[in-house]
């Protein structure tokens, strides 16, 4: 562990902040918390001698010592600037309208379903939620007319929500 800690200390020092590697989130269990308290035990002769130094050799010190924990536990570091979730570049607005509209088109096609003769418990709970509020029940004589009618307003719906994305 020392000798990690070492390598990956005059590593990062040497490294500018726009080129270090991105650290992966660790899972909680007993032998990464082993690992962290090895490198806490090993930690202060380092901060030590950093003590007459500014707060940037401390951050990469301590960011040293957190790479030699992810390359002890065998983690995968991501390279610099490159990131693996493109969902960052969606803002949120669009994000929930987008759900919004599948939710939209899900109970669409659970009206579809159930009037072409389809009674399966799932299909039946999500006619329920489309016509959650509105009092009325599949058992009624007109429910027929009914799911045509809510189909056209959720249609109406799908396509006014479709047309902000």
């Amino acid at each position: 562990m020392r000798g990690i800690l070492q390598e990956a200390i005059s590593e990062i020092r040497s490294t500018p902040l726009e080129q270090r590697p991105r650290l992966s989130r660790l899972p909680v269990n007993a032998a990464t918390r082993s690992a962290i308290e090895a490198a806490n035990r090993l930690l202060p002769p380092y901060l030590v001698a950093a003590y007459c130094l500014g707060l940037d050799d401390k951050g990469s010190i301590l960011f040293g010592a957190a790479l030699a924990v992810h390359r002890l536990m065998g983690a995968k570091t991501q390279e610099p600037g490159r990131t693996t979730n493109n969902s960052i570049d969606v803002p949120a607005w669009k994000k929930r309208i987008e759900c919004r509209i599948g939710l939209t088109r899900a109970l669409i096609g659970g009206l579809q379903t159930i009037r072409s003769g389809n009674t399966r418990p799932r299909i039946v709970r999500s006619v329920r939620i489309a016509f959650n509020g509105l009092g009325v029940r599949l058992d009624q004589p007109d429910i027929a007319e009914k799911l045509t009618e809510r189909a056209r307003h959720l249609l109406a719906k799908y396509m006014v929500t479709g047309g902000r994305a």
